[in-house]
């Protein structure tokens, strides 16, 4: 498999700037951010581990599907840490994070 030809590129390009990026912590983050994006992370590797899609994981949470997105952009000024933590424990009771 070869590299991606130019009219390849561009599609990819094209369709890239649709999408919605996952944002990244500022590299001056506070700990309460840092805590939030390591609850974030806990759901997208969630729905790694368990090929889930994020429709099923939000019937499963029994959360609207945006606000799901919003979690797994990282867009962790939308959400408090309590919300993200009561909403982790929903899919692990045993969920611990770890702050350095």
């Amino acid at each position: 498999m070869g590299f991606p030809n130019n009219e390849k590129l561009k599609d990819i390009r094209k369709g890239l700037s649709k999408v919605d990026p996952s944002l990244t912590l500022p590299s001056n983050a506070t700990k309460a951010q840092v805590v939030k994006y390591k609850l974030c992370e806990k759901f997208v590797k969630y729905l790694i581990e368990n090929k889930m899609t994020q429709a099923e994981l939000s019937r499963r949470l029994d959360l609207d599907s945006a606000r799901l997105n919003e979690i797994v952009k990282y867009k962790i000024s939308l959400f408090t840490i309590d919300k993200l933590l009561e909403l982790a424990e929903r899919l692990d009771p045993n969920t611990r994070i770890d702050v350095a």
